[in-house]
């Protein structure tokens, strides 16, 4: 049973963050193919110990960062990610947040979208770097990417401005030479290096020959203000994905489901749905019943605007909300998050139409 420490945490200033510089980089390792190493034996992937695997790569030497590794004792495969899981995270970080600068997580690719959208919304006014990286190849394979997204994560994770505050004070995904807001990235690619974007958000850094960042891109929290940690998630979520032919018992069946409380619908174009009398009359019968429905586009890149075309305007009179720009990975955690933290459904709606860390463009 592992034990964990907590301390409150102390507002500071400013002036004062010069001073808490460690010059330290705490590297999390939750599974994924980035640490997998092959078996001389039986030639099958199996987790490395990673720890013994950072301390011997030439390129950490090189690195003016010093560098703590933990390690989960079970690796998780990303397919497997939970809340709990998450949780687990926020306590790592929660417990460590004054000993290290910023923070690096290894995850797997799958799922890692989904990862750092949940921890935008748990680690309420971040004040430092949490990085989340992974690879596509095992790291100890010749042509892997693993070492590159590695190594460069750790120097955003540690770069700060001259005033002693961190360039990235925010949950991101980095992946082949792209910095992007976690809570904005999508996995676009199953199998190539390019893996994920943020298509309706900017890049907050990309990495070549230098490292350029776009500042005013970046979140802005407040320092004066501690990082509030958040630990329950409400998983009773469920996403609805709209096609031509979609049969009513089927969907009537899903918003009957004992126990929901939430659904991610995803509709057609800039936020539209089949024109059938009985689909309008069972989202608007659920949403009476006080469970809420969140419109996210199908399309990658775009806006829910659903007073755009009548069909969206019959979505808007059955109380159902507009996702904005937002992607499924970021309103599905949003409102696991909503959920474990308040009751009342008209709060939870005016918070979905709020961007609360960056999530939606307003």
């Amino acid at each position: 049973m592992e034990k964990w420490h907590y301390f409150h945490q102390k507002v500071v200033s400013l002036q004062t963050i010069m001073k808490m510089m460690q010059n330290k980089v705490l590297l999390l390792y939750t599974g994924g193919t980035i640490g997998m190493g092959k078996n001389p034996r039986t030639n099958a992937l199996e987790p490395l110990d990673f720890s013994n695997f950072v301390a011997n790569m030439p390129e950490m030497k090189q690195i003016g960062t010093e560098i703590d590794v933990y390690q989960f004792d079970k690796p998780i495969d990303s397919s497997d990610m939970r809340p709990d899981a998450w949780a687990r995270l926020v306590r790592i970080i929660d417990s460590r947040y004054e000993q290290y600068d910023g923070f690096v997580i290894l995850h797997g690719t799958d799922t890692m979208a989904y990862t750092a959208s949940a921890l935008s919304f748990m680690l309420e006014n971040l004040t430092k770097p949490v990085v989340l990286t992974g690879s596509q190849l095992p790291i100890g394979q010749l042509r892997t990417d693993g070492k590159e997204n590695l190594v460069t994560s750790i120097e955003i994770a540690s770069a700060y401005k001259s005033d002693g505050t961190p360039i990235v004070p925010e949950v991101c995904i980095y992946f082949s030479g792209k910095l992007l807001r976690g809570n904005r990235s999508t996995k676009q690619n199953a199998d190539g290096f390019n893996a994920f974007d943020s298509f309706n958000y900017p890049h907050l850094c990309d990495a070549g020959v230098n490292i350029t960042f776009h500042p005013h891109h970046i979140l802005k929290p407040d320092f004066n203000k501690p990082m509030t940690p958040h630990y329950k998630m409400d998983s009773r979520v469920m996403v609805l994905s709209l096609f031509p032919g979609i049969e009513e018992n089927f969907v009537r069946h899903t918003l009957n489901a004992d126990g929901l409380r939430a659904v991610v619908m995803r509709s057609f174009g800039s936020g539209n749905a089949p024109q059938q009398p009985w689909l309008i009359e069972t989202l608007k019968k659920a949403t009476e019943r006080g469970i809420i429905i969140v419109n996210i586009s199908q399309c990658v890149e775009g806006f829910v605007a659903m007073e755009r075309y009548d069909t969206g305007f019959q979505l808007k009179d059955a109380g159902v909300v507009s996702g904005r720009d937002g992607t499924v990975e970021a309103a599905v955690t949003k409102l696991m998050h909503l959920l474990a933290r308040y009751d009342d459904t008209q709060l939870i709606h005016q918070l979905m139409s709020q961007s609360i860390a960056g999530e939606i463009t307003v």
